[in-house]
C-alpha cells in the first residue's frame, strides 16, 4: 500500500469484515466508537492509496465483502471509492438510499444561495464554546454536501448499470437536472469577501487570483459532468420527462455555455447542441412506462425498527452518550490520539497545515501535544485560552499510552 501504511492489508481486511449496522439507541456507544476509529483508518488508507495512484485494495474489499454511520467518515470513504464504477455496481439497491442521501444534501446546498461560511473576522472573534462548536457543525454539514455532491456524479457515471427505480428517482421523483440546474445558478461553493472572489476548496475558503477567475473550479465541473450524463445518456433520454418547467430550467444552462468553458471540458459541446435543440421543439414527455417503485431499504428499516420509540432513544442518548465522565473523555481523546497518526495525516493533507488563529500557513507546533500548528507565537498565545484544556487532555493521553 505504499511507503507509508496506517494499515496492512491483512489488517484492513479484518476491519472491512467487522463492519455492521448498529440501532439507533447504539450510536455513540463504545462498539460505535470502535468502529468509527476503524473506519477513519480505512478511510485514510483509501486516500494514500488513491494519491500514490496504485491498486486500492480498500475499494476492493468493501466490494468484495459487500460493506457500504458516522456521516463525515462514509461520506468520505465512499467519495474516495465511488470514483471506481464496480463500487456503485455492486451497491446494488441501495443505491437508491444514497441517491435519496445526496438529494437531501444538495437542497441543503441550495438553501445557502451563496451563503457561504463567515468571514475571517467572523470566525475569528471571541465567541462562546457553543457558539464555536455550532460554526464546526455547519462547517461540517457544508463539507459534506459538497462531498455528496461529488458521489452523486459518479453514480451518474454508471448510468447505463442503474435500476429503473433508481433512474425513476433521480429523474422523476427528485428532478436533480433542475436542482443541478440551480445549484450552478447560486454556486454556493464561490463568493466574494472584500471584493475578491473566493472558491471553497481543500476545506477551506480560498482567493481565486484574477487571471483565475475563468478557470473552472473542480465542483463546478462535477455538477456539468453530472448533468451531461442526466440528460444526454441513452437511458435518460429516454425517461426524462421534459415539461415545460424542466424545459425553462434547462435552457437557463445557455449562458453559461461559452468558448472559454467548452475549452476546458469539449464534451459540453453535445450538451450545448441539445440544448439549442430543445428551444425550438415543443415539449413531449416521453411516453411513460409502468414503473414499480422500490423503497429505500434502510430508510424504510430506520423509520419502522424505531416508530415510536424516538423520546426513549433521546432520553438513552442523554444518558449513556452525552453524559461522560471526565474518566471516560480522557479514554476517547486518547483512543482518536492513536487513530490520527500525525504522519498518515501530514500524508492525506491536500497542503501545507494552515494556523489555528489566523488560517495563515503554519509551520510550527505546540510543543505539548504536537497536534495544533501555528504561524507565529503570537497565534499561539492569543488561541491559548481555546486550545489549552484540549491541549492538557491530548498531552495526558499520550503520556498514558
Amino acid at each position: 500500500m505504499g511507503d507509508l501504511e496506517l494499515l496492512l492489508p491483512g489488517e484492513a481486511e479484518v476491519l472491512v469484515q467487522g463492519l455492521h449496522s448498529f440501532q439507533l439507541r447504539e450510536m455513540g456507544s463504545e462498539g460505535w466508537s470502535k468502529q468509527h476509529e476503524n473506519l477513519e483508518k480505512l478511510n485514510m488508507q483509501a486516500i494514500l492509496d488513491a494519491t500514490v495512484s496504485q491498486a486500492e485494495p480498500i475499494q476492493e474489499l468493501l466490494v468484495t465483502h459487500g460493506k457500504v454511520h458516522h456521516e463525515a467518515s462514509i461520506i468520505n470513504l465512499l467519495e474516495t471509492v465511488f470514483f471506481h464504477k464496480e463500487v456503485c455496481e455492486s451497491a446494488d439497491d441501495t443505491v437508491l438510499d444514497l441517491v435519496d442521501y445526496c438529494h437531501r444534501k444538495l437542497i441543503l446546498l441550495v438553501a445557502r444561495k451563496g451563503g457561504g461560511d463567515l468571514s475571517e473576522e467572523e470566525r475569528f472573534q471571541d465567541s462562546t464554546p457553543m457558539q464555536e462548536l455550532q460554526k464546526q457543525a455547519e462547517m461540517m454539514e457544508f463539507e459534506i454536501s459538497l462531498k455528496a455532491l461529488s458521489v452523486l456524479r459518479y453514480i451518474t457515471d454508471c448510468m447505463d448499470s442503474l435500476s429503473l427505480s433508481t433512474l425513476n428517482r433521480m429523474l422523476t421523483t427528485h428532478n436533480l437536472p433542475c436542482l443541478l440546474v440551480e445549484l450552478l445558478e447560486h454556486s454556493p461553493w464561490s463568493r466574494r469577501e472584500g471584493g475578491k472572489l473566493q472558491h471553497f476548496e481543500s476545506g477551506r475558503w480560498q482567493t481565486v487570483a484574477p487571471s483565475e477567475h475563468q478557470k473552472l473550479n473542480k465542483l463546478d465541473g462535477q455538477v456539468w459532468i453530472a448533468l451531461y450524463n442526466l440528460l444526454l445518456s441513452p437511458e435518460a433520454r429516454t425517461r426524462y420527462c421534459l415539461t415545460n418547467f424542466a424545459k425553462g430550467q434547462l435552457l437557463k444552462l445557455q449562458a453559461f455555455l461559452t468558448d472559454t468553458l467548452l475549452d476546458q471540458l469539449p464534451n459540453l459541446a453535445d450538451l450545448k447542441s441539445f440544448l439549442a435543440h430543445l428551444a425550438l421543439v415543443e415539449t413531449q414527455p416521453p411516453k411513460k412506462d409502468l414503473v414499480l417503485e422500490q423503497i429505500p431499504e434502510i430508510w424504510d428499516r430506520l423509520e419502522r425498527e424505531n416508530k415510536g420509540k424516538w423520546q426513549a432513544i433521546a432520553k438513552h442518548q442523554l444518558q449513556h452518550v452525552f453524559s461522560l465522565s471526565e474518566k471516560d473523555l480522557r479514554q476517547q481523546a486518547q483512543r482518536w490520539a492513536e487513530t490520527y497518526r500525525l504522519d498518515v495525516l501530514e500524508a492525506v493533507a491536500p497542503e501545507r497545515p494552515r494556523c489555528a488563529y489566523c488560517s495563515a500557513e503554519a509551520s510550527k507546533r505546540c510543543s505539548r501535544c504536537q497536534k495544533v500548528w501555528y504561524c507565529c507565537r503570537e497565534c499561539q498565545v492569543k488561541h491559548w485560552e481555546k486550545h489549552g484544556k484540549t491541549c492538557v487532555l491530548a498531552a495526558q493521553g499520550d503520556r498514558a499510552k
